[in-house]
């Protein structure tokens, strides 16, 4: 598993790696609309309509900042390596010529909700020192026939204008399965954008980050154009400890009398966005016992109760959505 915390001061350490191959823009179906026209503003600025509709932003969160599972760690590491020699394997190698689709780099990360899939994109991309663009499916989708579709080319266009890093938060959205039976206008339009998902794919020079975590719905032609699934499970025995001790700061006051065994026993089958919910449940509550006389402290009372109330809404309202974090 794992999870955010908080950002590192500094930046990351130079990393060496060959940049992907760009181009002025991605190609685009048949059917799309004439790429867009900046306005004397934007021409002025120096960016397009894409640009400013999909902007970047620096990534806050990097691996040193996550716990994860050393097998996890290992296909991260893996990946990573894969990106920074990326031209001598399609290049010198020339990997190109039996994989000419393979100028991106995609990745899944998929999971419960809460597990972190969000925050490894964000790691990602401060790994390969790139800024990222985070799109959502409501970013996307229109209720006007055809804007869906020049919705995502105008993200994989920014992509590739800034040179970032493309991430589609919630991406069975996106990448579900073609409709067999189209019987009306909006079936026909979910199959033309998840057309247009994959021509953009297979044009597209840059990474593509997907988080979802309901992987079973995604159309065999996604599942096939991705070089990584990553699974990012829930917190084990070895990391639950440290997910209490790293939520739970060092100037908290009461944090050395807690009983952290007891804590991740309690907590078994949390996401790392629960404990982190239950951690704010019982420090705002030391805080509101002790009052405005007293100097607060966290016990074990207060967090033993913050789990249960947790617990009980799981089981009341289903697992706490926390998107996909």
């Amino acid at each position: 598993m794992n999870f955010f915390f908080r950002k590192k001061s500094g930046q990351p350490a130079p990393q060496e790696y060959p940049p992907f191959h760009k181009t002025s823009d991605v190609r685009e179906s048949s059917s799309s609309a004439p790429a867009e026209q900046s306005t004397p503003q934007q021409a002025k600025e120096g960016k397009s309509e894409s640009t400013a509709r999909f902007a970047a932003r620096q990534p806050v969160c990097c691996f040193e900042r996550l716990i994860l599972a050393p097998e996890v760690r290992h296909r991260i590491e893996a990946l990573l390596a894969r990106i920074r020699h990326h031209r001598m394997l399609y290049e010198e190698w020339n990997l190109q010529k039996i994989d000419p689709q393979g100028r991106h780099v995609a990745v899944n990360f998929y999971g419960a909700s809460g597990t972190g899939k969000t925050m490894c994109a964000e790691a990602l991309a401060a790994a390969l020192e790139k800024p990222i663009i985070e799109v959502s499916y409501a970013e996307l989708e229109s209720k006007y026939v055809g804007e869906t579709s020049k919705n995502i080319q105008a993200a994989f266009r920014a992509a590739t204008e800034q040179g970032a890093v493309l991430f589609f938060d919630e991406a069975d959205s996106l990448l579900g399965k073609r409709l067999s039976n189209v019987t009306q206008a909006s079936d026909h339009a979910v199959n033309t954008s998840r057309s247009v998902m994959l021509k953009q794919l297979d044009a597209f020079e840059g990474i593509v980050v997907f988080a979802s975590n309901l992987v079973e719905s995604f159309d065999r032609a996604f599942v096939r154009r991705i070089l990584e699934h990553i699974e990012l499970p829930l917190p084990g025995e070895d990391e639950l400890p440290a997910l209490w001790q790293h939520f739970i700061v060092p100037r908290i006051t009461g944090r050395d009398a807690l009983d952290w065994p007891r804590l991740a026993s309690l907590s078994a089958g949390f996401s790392p966005a629960l404990i982190l919910d239950a951690v704010k449940l019982a420090c705002g509550r030391a805080v509101t016992e002790a009052g405005d006389a007293d100097a607060p402290i966290l016990t074990m009372a207060h967090l033993e109760d913050a789990i249960a109330q947790i617990a009980r809404a799981r089981e009341v309202v289903g697992a706490h959505g926390m998107g996909n974090r």
